[in-house]
């Protein structure tokens, strides 16, 4: 059975990915998936080989190449060849993505301000109170 600290531990755990998939729910293109968007967001800071791409979302080499057509397909990251290395490729966001990350960060922004908002002052200062704690938790 589990333990009363446990049973705290999980409902915690699935407050926050309810929230983080709300949060994700807000894109500016509904029909792209979580994992196009994810690597999306992960070229705009830091452009990359295809299989440094696939290490960091931890996907198979194939399956970050059919992420990476399909984006391309969708003129949202191009392909150019690495400057270093001519057998590689370096994938970087174009500008369409550049504009689709804006504006799915300005919808999550507004429905994540919209629910800080309905909150009391009191609720208010006990979420940024535990804002360390989640940043510790996170970067772990």
């Amino acid at each position: 059975m589990p333990t009363r600290d446990s049973a705290n531990d999980d409902e915690l755990r699935m407050l926050l990915q309810r929230v983080a998939r709300r949060i994700r729910n807000n894109r500016a293109d509904g029909t792209m998936s979580d994992t196009k968007m994810g690597v999306l967001f992960r070229v705009e800071v830091s452009p990359a080989t295809p299989s440094q791409l696939a290490e960091r979302e931890r996907v198979t080499p194939p399956s970050m190449n059919r992420t990476l057509n399909a984006l391309e397909e969708a003129s949202l990251v191009a392909r150019t060849p690495d400057p270093d290395d001519a057998r590689k490729v370096i994938v970087t966001i174009t500008p369409a993505g550049e504009a689709l990350i804006a504006e799915t960060r300005r919808l999550r922004t507004a429905w994540f301000s919209q629910r800080l908002a309905e909150l009391t002052p009191d609720e208010r200062a006990t979420l940024e109170a535990v804002v360390p704690v989640l940043r510790r938790i996170s970067e772990s």
